[in-house]
Parts: structure tokens; C-alpha cells; sequence
């Protein structure tokens, strides 16, 4: 035979794929070597079982010769122990030295024997997981056609199995190699539990130490009922852990496993470096039953631990359950728990933001109400009537149980509960408790039985809401109260009803101390009210809902207590009928028809209206007629004028109010409009509103004259007068005015223009309030000459005096008895002193026109400033005198003498004037000329005309007139010396430069 033939190389390169059993009788079994063919057996580790078995098969057969040597060579008592083992040991050590190839082969036949009896395990497994993935499988095709919770069917026969595959987690290589723990622990972690079952009975010794340790592997998700047999449970007889019943004896060790042959072979010298299991640490080892409490705790320990890592109540509480049913002490209380947090969990109303990370500390650490408000969080108005019945009651009964095995009984906990919640729960929700507790349901089917209880409960409920848009649902609940038979009441009853709600407008009232009143407080004013009393307050609620919904229909709801508060408020009433008609409809759904604004006018007005048991509505403090003034003066600031018009002309119409009512309302919406109005221009926007809204009734002087303000500010604003530098005037701005003239001048300082068109300037005057006010008509004057003054159009400023002046002498023909009224002589110093301004201007040449105008000054200051004038007028006529001279001088030659005598003797004053100043100087004793030290006139006239002028200010155009005051002290005409002409003229011209510094205006 070559070498390539040779039993040894065919077996070298086979493969482990194409090993079978009749390769293995044919090549190993013509191998004359035992240890080699032995080892070989060992050294390959087939997939196919069947192969595998063949192989081990061989390898023992072949040591079979070994165990009978060896057994010949130890008697057979002291195989089984004696008095003769040690030297039996000794002997089997020598044996061993002497021949070392059944050391070898009985150590190969140990190991044969090992995986021989790993394989049949092996081969069962299989067996098992087959028919549990067929048992699976069909349990699906039947699932299929049902697609319940499985929470849902309670006490199923079959209990819920894992999905499994037909396939073991590991394989036979992997079986037959790794310790029985590691193998344990893959079948508990997929979930192979009746393969789990099977390594149990065959390998329990050997298990069973390590038997929680394999539990622990097993998904904390995984049914309970699925892995019940392998579950601890408790022998009753020891009050212990039960030991695993042993399924079949224990079979014979063989002489190679034998712990004394395994040690002789270690003595010898010989023990080979086989392939073995890992062994298991002995430190993690129970070898011992628990006792009762440790059972106890390690239930426990797994039900917190499922709860925690899956939340998974239902799991643990099949869990309690087993373990209860299996004697385990101390689990029933565990198992209530559970029980109640499980219909929290799964039989409560959930949605996706429900927390799913319950667990039983949390749920211990609940106060009753917060799992009462945990079983109905998720409520719907229609599901929480059954919720209450079937969650919340029987977890109340169960309290009340506890009460009393505790030795604290509760009677009123149920109804104590219940009540706190609808106190604290939505409208929309206590209304279906409510109809649920209607009187005329059956006793049995009410959540709340008592009538009395449901009427204390509907008020505090309905008082203390904040709702303001939940009207019907309001209306639902009140329709749930019970009807009492109350016709012979007591007024006594009545009077209380009333004083409790009077006193509960003033405790809801929000304070510092208390800023917020719940409807648990407010339950305490209506407990200690009988029964007719309630149904007074039921009846007083009535009104109140059929007020809310009118207020809430107009777009100004208000909270239910605040028909409370406002009872006695007559201010509060009459604020919010303001709201109400100038906020109705809403900016979303304005009234624009007249059947709408009647329709709100019926609404306040049967606000007013008291009802047919005597209660007074929202606006009960109100009078008709100031509700109606209230309606109007709201119709009229939406500017609806046209409705406004309607509704005053119609003949017997609801708006019955005096003709000077209506103009006062409309006086005061146009003022309102005006003051809002952002504009100026009373073409657009709130300004127009404000002058439309005056065309509603016929012209009236209150009428006109607020309209030609209205115009008036409009032309303001057209002159684009400011307020501050870059921002306009605004019309409340100019209402606030309290010298209204100071616009006039605002206006001539703001326009270069103005003061040339005189009518312009005078209507504004007018229209500003001035009419027939000759005085204020002066100062305006005065205003635009000293304005053209300053703009040196001397032209304009001489007509404007000359208006002043003819205004004045026509106020004293007309009125000579006023001559000493305060206006009066105010317009008159205002106009002489005008006059003397511009005829004192140098630069101002029509010396006629000059005199004329220092000729009605003269005529109109008064006696103690003619001297001044009189001065200034002697100046005047030197002037005029040297150049008449120059005249004649240069015209001698052309001009006849008869001519030059005539010019001569020609007066250059106007003979009123003239005349005017000869009737004064007779009746004024004329001083001496005053000496150089006193102030000539212009010093004079400054200081009378700031102070007639401090009563109406105006502002100063174009020119500056800082250093006017400050030049004014110049010598008199009567002790000018030759070179004093120079500084005359210089003061005059520093004089003429404005009036604003004579009335005391500062620039």
C-alpha cells in the first residue's frame, strides 16, 4: 500500500463535507492504530448529526478494549469504593506509566462520551424547535383573520407564544464545544422555551445552580405564560424554592469519567490538551432552594425590572399573577397595583403624547386625584361618562376597601373625588357628566345622584369658569338642573340667595391677596343654601347665561362672574355698553344694515329689562335713555351716519332721544373723531368722520361752530405748521391750544406768503372761534403787518394798520359806551402802537403815509405817550420841511411863485389828523422837553406793549429781533444835540425791525 492510499492520508484530506459513515467504518476502520483512529474521531466536529453520532460511535468502540484493561487492573470493590482505594489508585497510576496508550485512549474516550451525550440533547433540541415553528405557523394563518388587541381577551386558554424559526440559535459545532450555561442563556434569549425545557431535564445537575442566572436571559417583553415551567415556585411542605423533578435516572458514569481515573492519569503524568467546555464560574452559582422571602424578592425584582426597560404592565402583571397562583407569599397586594395601573395604561383613553415610561414608583407616588385625572386625561365628551363608570369608580372602591382594612373608613371618599374633578375639569367634559347625572336618568345609571349636589356643583362650576366663547355648552349644563317645586318659598329664602350671590360679586372680585377664585372656593358660598334657595340662584343663573350669549353674540363676551361683580356697578355696566356698541360685530363681521344695529339695539335695551322672577339684566342700572345714547354715540363712531339718520328720523322709531341729546352725542363722537384723527385734512380718513358726522342734524350754532374749527385745522394743516422741526402739527395738538391765535402766527411764521392774503388769514381767524371778536380781528391784523414789516413790504404792512385802524374807529362808533373795556383798549394799544412802529421805520420812504400813521397813533395812545409820539413826529417834519426846500430850491426856476407859496403853506399832515392832534394837544398840558436820561418813546411804547400784548402771542418771521430790546434807549427830540440825528436814525431802524419784541415774544 502507498503512502497516498494509507488510511491516514485518505482521512487527512478529506473533507468535513464529505464525511459520512461509510467513509468512516472504511477509512478509520482500517486503521490499525486506536489512538490515532480515537483522536481522529475527537479532532473533527461535523454539521450533519447523523455523521457526527457514526464518528463518535467509532471513536468509543475502539476504546472499548481500554476500559476492560484497566478494569481488570482495579478490583471491583475498590472501584466502588473501599478501604483499598488509595493502593487501587497507586495501581492504576503505574499501570498508566507502563502503558501510556490507555492514559490517552481513556482520556479520548471521555471526551467521546461527553459529545455523544451532547449530541442526543442536541438531536432533541431540533426535534423540539421543529414542531414549535410548525405550531407557530399555524397559530399565525389562524391570526390572521383577527385583528384584536391580544390585551383584549383576558384568561386565554393558549397562552401567546414567541415567533420561532425551526432553527436553533447555535449549531452543532457550537453545542458540542461551549458549556451548557452559554447555550441556556441563547435558547432563554430568543425565546426557544421548550428547548429550554428540554436541557433542563436532561442537564438539570448541572443547570440547575445556574437556573436564575438563565431566567435573567430571557426578554423582559416575553409572555410570562410562554416560560411559566420554567418559572420558580414554591414547595409548601419546606416553604422553599421547588427542586426540578428528575426526568428519567441518572445513568452509570463510565470508568474513563470516573473522577479517580481522570486524577490517576494527572498523577501519571499523561493528561493530553483536549478540547473542553469553559467551565462556569462557581461564585455565580444558587445551588440552594430560596426561601420564601427570596422568591418573593426575585419576582418583585423582575416585575420592576420588565417595567422599567419595556413599560410593559400587562407583562409584569402575568408575571405577579404566576407567581401568586404558584404560592409565592406577598405578591396580591404587587398584584393590585398592577392590576389598576394596567387600566391606566391600556384600558384608559391614550393618545401619542401619553406617557409611556409608567412604573410602579410613579404610579405609588400618585395622589388619588392625579390618577383619577390620569384614568380620564384622554376623555372625549362622549367616552368619559363610561370611562368614569368603568375606570374611576372601581378605583375609588378600591380605595375605600383599603380605608377600611387600614382602620380609617371613608364613606364620602367617592363622592369627595368626583367632585374635585368636575370642579377642575373643562366645560365641554363636566357637561357630559352633567347629562349623565340628569334627574331624570335612573338612580343606578347617575354619576352624580344627588339633585342637590348637581345644582351646588353647576354653579361653582359655571361661576368659576373663564370661558367666554362656551355659551350652548353653559346652556347644556343648566339644562341638567333639577326642578324643584318651590311656590311656597319664603321671601327669607330669596333674600339669602340674594345675599350670597351679592357677597360672592364681591369675593370674586380678583384682589392682591387672592388674584384668582376657584370653583372649589366657590363651592363653599352655595353649600350651605336650601333648597330655594338654590333654585333662586338657578334662576338668577338664567338670566345670567341668556346676558352672556347677547354679550358674546356682539363681540364682547364676559365671564359669567363678571355679571357678579357688576350687579351693583353701575360704572362697570355702563363700561361695558360702551364696548358693546362700539365694538359689536367685531372687525370680522361688521353690522352694515340697518336690521342689524336694530337688532343690537333690541338686545341692550332688553339688558336693561328685568325678567319675570324680578332679576335685573347686564345693564339693569341703566336707564333706557342713557342705553340709548350709549347705542348712538357707538353707531355714529363707526361712521354709519346713514343708519344714524334712519334710525333718528324714523317717525315712532326705539331711538326716542330730545333733539339736544343727539346734538350733544354728536358733538362729543365728532370731538372723539377729531382727537383720533391722524390727518389734519378733513377730506380723509377720522377728520372727515368728525366733519360728517355734524351733517346728521340740522345747523345749530354749536354746530356750526365745531365745523368751522374742523375747517380751520384743516387749513392749518395745509400750511404744513410743525410741531417739533420735521414733525406736522396734529389735530389734537391744535385742539389742545389754549391761545388759538398763536396758530395764526405759527402760520405766518411757517409761509413766507401768508400775510398777503388778508381774507385768508381773517376767515381763519374766524373759524378758529373769533367771530365778531373785533379784538382778535386787530391782533391777526397786527400779526400780518408786523409779519410784511419783517418781510420790508411796506405797501401790505401800511394797509394792514389801516384796516386795524378803521376796525377800531368802527368799534367806537358802534360801541362808544365799551370805551373802557378790557378788549377794547387791548385792541386799541395793540393798533397805536402798530402805527407808531411803521412810522417810525427809516427804511420806509412814503413819509405822507409815515405821518398819517404816526398822526393815528397820536390819536390813539394814550395821554402819558403823546410826547413821544410828538417827538417822533417832529423828526418827521424836519425831514419833510428840508426836503420841500430842496424841492423849491431845485424847482425855483421852473416853478411860478404864486406855486411855491402855495406848496409852502401846504400841510403834509391830513386834515383829521390834523385836527385830531390839535383837539388832544388842547386838552394836554405838554411837558417840558424831558432830559437826556429819559427813555424816548420807542423805550416807552416796548414796555406798554409787552404788557397789553402778554394776553396773545405770535411768533416773528424772517427777521431776528434779539438786539431789538436791547437798543432801544435813545435820547428825546427836545435835548438832541447836532450829531444826535445819526443815532436817532440808527435806533429807529433798530426799532423797526418788528413788533414781536413789543408783545413780548421771544424768538
Amino acid at each position: 500500500m502507498t503512502m497516498a492510499t494509507t488510511p491516514y492520508s485518505r482521512w487527512k484530506t478529506l473533507e468535513d463535507e464529505q464525511v459520512n459513515q461509510g467513509l468512516i467504518s472504511e477509512i478509520l476502520g482500517a486503521a490499525s492504530d486506536d489512538v490515532w483512529a480515537t483522536a481522529a474521531c475527537v479532532d473533527r466536529i461535523l454539521h450533519d448529526t447523523d455523521a457526527q453520532q457514526a464518528l463518535l460511535l467509532h471513536g468509543i468502540s475502539r476504546t472499548d478494549n481500554v476500559v476492560g484493561r484497566c478494569s481488570e487492573k482495579i478490583p471491583r470493590e475498590g472501584r466502588e469504593g473501599g478501604e483499598s482505594t488509595a493502593s487501587n489508585q497507586d495501581q492504576l497510576v503505574q499501570h498508566f506509566k507502563q502503558s501510556p496508550t490507555d492514559a490517552q485512549l481513556c482520556q479520548l474516550r471521555s471526551v467521546l462520551l461527553a459529545r455523544l451525550a451532547r449530541l442526543t440533547t442536541f438531536i432533541e433540541l431540533e426535534k423540539v424547535a421543529i414542531a414549535d415553528a410548525v405550531e407557530e405557523e399555524s397559530v399565525d394563518e389562524d391570526m390572521e383573520e383577527w385583528e384584536d388587541d391580544p390585551w383584549a381577551e383576558e384568561g386565554s386558554d393558549s397562552p401567546p407564544k414567541p415567533k420561532q424559526t425551526g432553527k436553533l440559535p447555535f449549531n452543532l459545532q457550537a453545542f458540542l464545544l461551549n458549556d451548557l450555561l452559554s447555550s441556556a442563556q441563547d435558547l432563554a434569549s430568543y425565546q426557544y422555551f421548550d428547548a429550554l425545557q428540554v436541557l433542563f431535564q436532561r442537564h438539570g445537575l448541572e443547570l440547575w445552580p445556574y437556573r436564575f442566572r438563565i431566567l435573567d436571559f430571557i426578554p423582559e417583553h416575553a409572555p410570562p405564560l410562554a416560560y411559566r415551567r420554567l418559572l420558580p415556585s414554591l414547595d409548601s411542605a419546606s416553604n422553599s424554592e421547588l427542586r426540578w423533578s428528575k426526568a428519567q435516572e441518572q445513568a452509570p458514569i463510565d470508568f474513563s469519567q470516573l473522577p479517580s481515573t481522570r486524577a490517576a492519569i494527572q498523577q501519571a503524568g499523561l493528561a493530553l490538551d483536549l478540547p473542553e467546555p469553559r467551565p462556569v464560574p462557581p461564585e455565580e452559582a444558587t445551588s440552594e432552594p430560596l426561601s420564601s422571602d427570596q422568591l418573593t424578592q426575585w419576582y418583585t425584582s423582575r416585575v420592576d425590572n420588565i417595567i422599567q426597560t419595556t413599560g410593559m404592565v400587562d407583562v409584569a402583571l402575568a408575571l405577579i399573577q404566576h407567581g401568586a397562583s404558584q404560592g409565592v407569599p406577598g405578591l396580591d397586594e404587587m398584584g393590585e397595583e398592577l392590576s389598576l395601573l394596567s387600566r391606566l395604561v391600556y384600558d384608559a383613553p391614550q393618545d401619542p403624547t401619553s406617557p409611556s415610561d409608567w412604573n410602579l414608583d410613579l404610579w405609588r407616588s400618585m395622589s388619588p386625584e392625579a390618577v383619577v385625572r390620569g384614568y380620564l386625561a384622554h376623555s372625549t365628551p362622549e367616552s368619559i361618562p363610561s370611562d368614569i363608570t368603568r375606570l374611576v369608580i372601581p378605583y375609588l372602591f378600591v380605595l375605600e376597601t383599603r380605608a377600611e382594612r387600614a382602620g380609617h373608613p371613608d364613606p364620602d371618599l367617592q363622592e369627595r373625588m368626583l367632585h374635585e374633578y368636575i370642579l377642575s375639569t373643562p366645560l365641554e367634559l363636566a357637561a357630559s357628566i352633567f347629562e349623565a347625572s340628569k334627574p331624570t336618568l335612573p338612580a343606578a345609571q347617575r354619576i352624580l345622584r344627588n339633585d342637590v349636589d348637581v345644582a351646588q356643583m353647576a354653579l361653582a362650576c359655571l361661576y368659576g369658569s373663564d370661558s367666554l366663547d362656551e355659551w350652548p355648552t353653559m346652556s347644556r349644563i343648566f339644562e341638567c338642573m333639577p326642578a324643584w317645586e318651590t311656590a311656597a318659598q319664603d321671601e327669607t329664602d330669596e333674600e339669602a340667595a340674594d345675599t350670597t350671590l351679592t357677597s360672592l360679586g364681591s369675593f370674586v372680585t380678583p384682589t392682591t391677596t387672592r388674584p384668582k377664585c376657584t370653583p372649589k372656593d366657590l363651592l363653599l358660598f352655595f353649600k350651605p343654601l336650601t333648597v330655594q334657595s338654590l333654585s333662586r340662584a338657578l334662576d338668577i343663573l338664567d338670566v345670567h347665561l341668556e346676558s352672556g350669549e347677547i354679550l358674546s353674540r356682539w363681540s364682547v363676551p364676559a365671564p359669567l362672574r363678571w355679571f357678579l361683580q357688576s350687579a351693583d356697578d353701575v360704572k362697570e355696566q355702563r363700561a361695558w355698553a360702551n364696548r358693546m356698541a362700539r365694538r359689536a360685530g367685531g372687525i370680522g363681521d361688521p353690522l352694515n344694515d340697518l336690521e342689524d344695529w336694530e337688532w343690537l339695539l333690541d338686545d341692550m335695551l332688553k339688558l336693561t329689562e328685568k325678567s319675570e322672577s324680578g332679576i335685573r339684566g347686564a345693564f339693569g342700572l341703566l336707564s333706557r335713555e342713557e342705553v340709548l345714547s350709549i347705542f348712538l354715540s357707538g353707531l355714529l363712531s363707526t361712521g354709519k351716519f346713514d343708519i344714524a339718520k334712519s334710525l333718528i328720523r324714523q317717525p315712532h322709531g326705539k331711538l326716542s332721544l330730545s333733539s339736544e341729546t343727539i346734538e350733544d352725542i354728536c358733538l362729543k363722537c365728532s370731538n372723539e373723531l377729531y382727537d383720533n384723527a391722524s390727518s389734519g385734512n378733513y377730506r380723509v380718513g377720522d377728520m372727515k368722520l368728525a366733519y360728517d358726522c355734524l351733517d346728521i342734524l340740522p345747523p345749530s350754532p354749536r354746530v356750526v361752530q365745531e365745523k368751522e374749527f374742523i375747517e380751520a385745522t384743516s387749513r392749518i394743516c395745509s400750511f404744513h405748521v410743525t410741531s417739533r422741526p420735521g414733525i406736522p402739527i396734529s389735530p389734537i395738538e391744535i385742539r389742545l391750544t389754549k391761545d388759538r391765535l398763536s396758530l395764526i402766527s405759527r402760520v405766518l411764521s411757517s409761509n413766507g406768503d401768508a400775510y398777503k392774503h388778508t381774507e385768508v388769514m381773517l376767515d381763519l381767524c374766524f373759524k378758529l372761534g373769533f367771530r365778531n371778536d373785533v379784538t382778535a380781528e386787530v391782533k391777526v391784523l397786527a400779526m400780518m403787518a408786523d409779519t410784511a414789516l419783517q418781510a420790508e413790504d411796506f405797501d401790505r404792512a401800511y394797509d394792514h394798520t389801516q384796516k386795524m385802524v378803521n376796525s377800531i374807529h368802527q368799534l367806537q362808533s358802534d360801541q362808544p359806551a365799551l370805551t373802557d373795556d378790557t378788549k377794547l383798549k387791548e385792541a386799541i394799544e395793540v393798533c397805536w402802537i402798530a402805527c407808531f412802529q411803521l412810522g417810525r421805520q427809516p427804511e420806509y420812504h412814503e413819509l405822507s403815509k409815515k405821518m398819517t400813521l404816526l398822526g393815528q397813533a397820536l390819536d390813539l395812545c394814550p395821554a402819558d405817550k403823546m410826547h413821544d409820539v410828538l417827538t417822533a413826529w417832529r423828526r418827521l417834519q424836519q425831514e419833510d420841511i428840508e426836503a420841500r426846500v430842496e424841492r423849491l430850491n431845485n424847482r425855483d426856476s421852473s416853478i411860478p411863485q404864486s406855486a411855491r407859496v402855495t406848496e409852502r403853506h401846504a400841510a403834509f399832515v391830513p386834515r383829521n389828523v390834523a385836527s385830531s392832534l390839535r383837539a388832544r394837544l388842547q386838552d394836554i398840558h405838554m411837558p417840558s422837553p424831558p432830559l437826556l436820561s429819559t427813555p424816548d418813546a420807542a423805550a416807552l411804547a416796548s414796555r406798554t406793549f409787552k404788557s397789553v400784548a402778554s394776553n396773545f402771542s405770535f411768533s416773528i418771521g424772517h427777521r431776528s429781533q434779539t438786539q431789538a430790546s436791547d437798543n432801544l434807549s435813545v435820547v428825546s427830540e427836545g435835548s438832541r444835540r447836532d450829531g444826535a440825528s445819526d443815532v436817532s436814525a440808527q435806533a429807529s431802524r433798530a426799532i423797526s425791525k418788528g413788533i414781536g419784541w413789543l408783545i413780548g415774544v421771544d424768538e
